[in-house]
């Protein structure tokens, strides 16, 4: 990156850091972080907020990054998991795993890893089979995520008052009592997935030009695609495993990146940062926009990327009518 994309992505990556800072609780957070604090005060910082400080950060980062990559891929700003059928599928598997065989935190992370990588299979198998473009991706993700979003409403109805409400608490998308082993699902994804899709950046940029001018400049079209993909399956799929299926977070933070730094390409760092300071953003706003009620971050992500969305679809109806 040079000149202004990389002045915006160090302003966001500070920003993620304040973000964190504060979610921690300034002056206390520093003060333990430095090893003054008292014991009440280590407890509370480094085994109750610092898990679900890092839990937020790493699956912010995990989905901007896969949003991006779905964007650059279909060429379409409505493009990410939560439209195409990723996050269904991710949700699907925490379902089954929670609802069929009761299971805990580990067999829910299990469950909504297996389901998203499978549904990213399903998805690009059939979206590419004989040849395919980013249209065609979106219309089958739209049509997967729609019988996923039936198959979820199905199994919470058959599942007893007790684990439908675990269940919904999950889907909402919370980073409410995360401790370190949500941490490592989100950041190992981010520590060895994203040098690799980030690797993929100037190709992912190339390939906006169109499938011919990018084989024309060299780029394996078909292998690039399939790397790209995979590792956007496999950071949404950890992210939700950590989180929960937190919507929009994915859609809306590649857009105000690339709206900030006024660049062309999938602008995949800047991206990440975005995400990154959004959730743990957003999570702070939802423990204190309401004192003494906290909201699930899903809650508050989706009224914001809601809102964003709506916002698009008219910018996009205004040009189609200009």
């Amino acid at each position: 990156m040079k000149g202004r994309p990389f002045l915006v992505g160090a302003v966001l990556a500070a920003a993620a850091g304040l973000a964190a800072l504060v979610a921690l609780g300034i002056p206390d957070a520093v003060r333990t972080l430095l090893g003054n604090g008292s014991p009440a005060d280590v407890f509370i910082v480094r085994e109750l907020r610092l898990p679900r400080v890092v839990t937020g950060l790493a699956a912010g980062a995990a989905l901007a990054l896969a949003g991006a990559v779905f964007q650059s891929l279909v060429r379409n700003p409505l493009g990410s998991p939560d439209v195409l059928g990723f996050t269904q599928g991710s949700a699907t598997g925490g379902l089954l795993a929670v609802v069929l065989a009761g299971g805990g935190t580990t067999a829910v992370a299990t469950g909504s890893v297996l389901a998203a990588v499978a549904t990213g299979a399903a998805i690009y198998l059939l979206a590419w089979r004989g040849g395919g473009h980013g249209h065609r991706l979106i219309l089958v993700g739209i049509g997967v995520a729609g019988i996923l979003t039936g198959l979820n409403s199905y199994l919470l109805v058959r599942a007893n008052i007790v684990d439908a409400a675990r269940a919904v608490l999950w889907l909402t998308g919370s980073l409410d009592g995360r401790g370190w082993g949500n941490a490592a699902v989100a950041g190992g994804a981010v520590v060895l997935v994203a040098p690799i899709v980030l690797a993929c950046g100037r190709a992912l940029r190339v390939l906006e030009l169109g499938d011919d001018p990018a084989t024309a400049l060299g780029v394996d079209v078909r292998a690039l695609r399939l790397t790209a993909l995979a590792g956007a399956v496999l950071l949404a799929a950890a992210a939700s495993a950590a989180a929960g299926p937190v919507l929009f977070v994915a859609l809306t933070a590649p857009q105000l990146a690339r709206r900030l730094t006024r660049a062309s390409g999938p602008n995949l760092l800047p991206s990440l940062f975005m995400g990154a300071a959004l959730l743990v953003g957003a999570d702070v706003v939802a423990q204190r926009a309401f004192p003494g009620h906290q909201l699930p971050v899903g809650v508050v992500t989706g009224l914001l990327g809601g809102g964003y969305l709506v916002w698009i679809l008219a910018v996009q109806a205004r040009r189609v009518r200009g």
